[in-house]
């Protein structure tokens, strides 16, 4: 029975070498930088509609402000008049919006704390996706060196000495020579 796993054993390394050589690093590496992009943009779409249901929020707690302030003055009104019936109404609806104020305060605050963690979360990604992206292009340079192992034109370019450059070393290795 123990042959029979080491042999097992010595396929299955055998099979994860050859798929390794297989993968190309930087294409898997590009692939993941592709991925996290588009995990960003998600990201990013999701915070944008987060900001708009928290814009709508704000303004329908604003529009209920007004409401509750437009019943309170109806209130002193019927009050005034003695119409016991209709405050009763209005403070129906007094109550019910008030209520909805409550309501969207706590979606409000949960919103806020929802884009708070999306934009803590974005941040990260954001600098891990620039860290892969790094990478990827990195990778990519080093197999471009390695693909063209001669020096190519800008490289020759760099090496070029001048006249005046070997007449100063020159004169720099007498000076150096001449002094005991």
């Amino acid at each position: 029975m123990a042959l029979i796993t080491r042999v097992s054993r010595l396929f299955r390394a055998d099979a994860h070498a050859v798929l390794d050589r297989l993968e190309e690093p930087a294409l898997l590496l590009r692939q993941a930088v592709r991925e996290m992009e588009a995990a960003l943009a998600d990201d990013e779409r999701r915070r944008q509609r987060l900001d708009r249901q928290h814009t709508q929020l704000v303004s329908r707690r604003a529009e209920l402000g007004r409401t509750l302030g437009e019943l309170a003055r109806d209130l002193d009104v019927c009050f005034e008049a003695g119409k016991q019936e209709l405050a009763r109404t209005l403070l129906r609806r007094r109550l019910e919006s008030e209520r909805l104020l409550q309501l969207l305060e706590r979606r409000a605050s949960a919103l806020a704390e929802s884009l708070a963690e999306l934009d803590a979360r974005l941040d990260e990604n954001r600098a891990r996706c620039e860290a892969m992206r790094q990478k990827a292009e990195l990778l990519a340079g080093e197999e471009r060196a390695d693909d063209d192992p001669l020096p190519g034109r800008d490289d020759l370019a760099a090496l070029r000495v001048r006249d005046d450059e070997v007449e100063i070393a020159f004169l720099q290795e007498q000076r150096r020579r001449a002094r005991p």
